[in-house]
């Protein structure tokens, strides 16, 4: 392994750097969906029509998803800490500039730059955590970053609708700026830095991954509102698949790839990718109607709604540091697969019971089934990630694992989204009901899907993994040659 691949010793220990991470990841997190309860707000003080109120939330998403690998072969390239501070430097300043944007077309561009800086910080809050955590504690670590990052995921609509409805809706951007005025100082005295292979950055690859990324959320943005069959809709996905399948034959044969694609030979990191992706389709999407049920069709506020959710969205806070102590002692793989049959069969019940005047002590059950499962799903998800690589390639699993989580949560609100319109609609609380049920069904089985996925880990792939393979490697190599 490269000497460049050896992080330094530790400044502040474990304890700074998961604190660090943390509050980075729940900054990030949370953008992907706390806009969504302030939109009617935003409307009102900045004007514009429906499309252009769905971009402030897409221009988030899109420059996040696709800049992901991007950002973190930077920080392994560059250094990840300074990366790190470079992407929160640029998320800070465009939170900053979203909250004081004089119009609707400033508001969206400063999403976008947000996004931006988001896709070099987050896929780095793992790496710098894992280098500074020893590997027989990170499973506890990653459950505390993956209640962190869960509940800013799941909370966005319960922070965004009160702080809107009891502030104003620019409070949701300045939120970010203390913080990230905070984090600087100490991520640069307190984070030790690290890189990866020391290897060049892989141009080619980057445009391939990042221009297919783009098509395919592109796409499934537009798609809901200006049809599936609309010409740019299609030539985007078309277009966005066909860069996607030039990235993974150009992966099998350049030297230095972005992401190469001999990590998918292993059957831990196939699993969990392909879990993660199916498990944010499903959860997004039934977090994203669901939360519309509770205000256009039972008639709570977003704060009211927020509240009632907590169940769901506020689990992670209490059982994924358990998850992750769990996958120390017993490993990730049976842990995600509970979490993920758990919240498969919470969505499940919610389908049976949903009505237009359902009880919340009927819907109670299904919430805290959802959220135990997503609690249990974070932080061994995470761990499994890197623990399935070699600490030289962490940074890019990391990357990799956060733009297929990113794409699938952008898949879900289409998918359900347009399940939901075809079997229903907003004229009605009946209508409504009629689309979110079949929707659910879907997520449930979405969900269920993305357990069989996690049982196709092997056993016993411990936060160790990463080390041995690591060790490994260069003696197979040795063989080899």
């Amino acid at each position: 392994m490269s000497q460049q691949a050896i992080p330094k010793a530790p400044r502040g220990g474990a304890v700074w750097a998961l604190v660090i991470t943390s509050v980075a990841g729940f900054m990030a997190a949370l953008d992907n969906l706390v806009v969504t309860t302030a939109l009617p707000s935003i409307r009102a003080d900045l004007g514009g029509g429906l499309h252009d109120l769905e971009w402030t939330v897409s221009a988030y998403t899109l420059t996040f998803a696709v800049l992901l690998m991007f950002g973190a072969a930077l920080g392994d390239r560059f250094g990840r800490r300074r990366l790190f501070l470079v992407g929160l430097t640029i998320f800070t300043g465009a939170s900053a500039a979203a909250a004081m944007a004089p119009g609707i077309d400033s508001l969206i561009a400063a999403r976008a730059v947000q996004g931006v800086g988001a896709a070099i910080m987050m896929p780095l809050t793992l790496t710098l955590l894992t280098a500074a955590v020893p590997a027989a504690k990170r499973g506890m670590a990653y459950g505390i970053w993956g209640a962190v990052n869960g509940l800013a995921v799941a909370s966005g609509p319960l922070i965004g609708g009160s702080l809107t409805e009891h502030i104003s809706w620019q409070w949701i951007f300045w939120l970010n700026v203390p913080l990230g005025v905070a984090l600087l100082p100490l991520a640069r005295l307190r984070l030790a830095e690290s890189h990866g292979t020391g290897a060049p950055l892989d141009i080619p690859g980057t445009l391939l991954a990042s221009g297919g990324l783009f098509g395919i959320v592109y796409g499934l943005v537009r798609g809901p509102a200006d049809g599936w069959t609309d010409a740019v809709v299609l030539i985007a996905l078309f277009a966005g698949a066909a860069l996607l399948v030039g990235f993974v034959i150009y992966g099998t044969r350049a030297k230095n790839p972005m992401l190469p694609m001999r990590l998918f030979r292993s059957r831990a990191f196939s699993g969990i990718n392909a879990a993660s992706l199916l498990m944010f389709l499903g959860m997004f999407g039934s977090i994203f109607l669901l939360s519309q049920y509770m205000q256009g069709v039972l008639g709570y506020s977003p704060t009211e709604a927020g509240l009632r959710m907590l169940p769901w969205t506020g689990m992670p806070m209490l059982v994924a540091p358990i998850a992750g102590i769990l996958s120390d002692r017993i490993g990730g793989r049976p842990v995600v697969a509970t979490g993920l049959f758990f919240q498969a069969a919470g969505l499940g019940y919610l389908a049976s019971v949903i009505t237009v005047d359902a009880s919340y002590a009927v819907q109670l059950p299904g919430l805290i089934m959802s959220g135990i499962g997503m609690a249990l799903f974070f932080a061994p998800a995470s761990n499994l990630v890197m623990s399935s690589v070699r600490r030289s390639e962490q940074g890019i699993a990391s990357g990799a694992n956060n733009a297929l989580r990113e794409v699938g949560g952008a898949l879900g609100i289409a998918i359900m989204g347009s399940i939901f319109s075809a079997q229903g609609g907003y004229e009605t609380g009946q209508t409504f009901v009629d689309g979110l049920r079949p929707a659910l069904v879907t997520g449930s089985a979405v969900v269920a899907l993305a357990g069989v996925a996690a049982l196709v880990i092997p056993r016993g792939r411990g936060a160790e993994a990463s080390v041995v393979e690591e060790e490994a490697a260069p003696v197979r190599e040795t063989i080899a040659a």
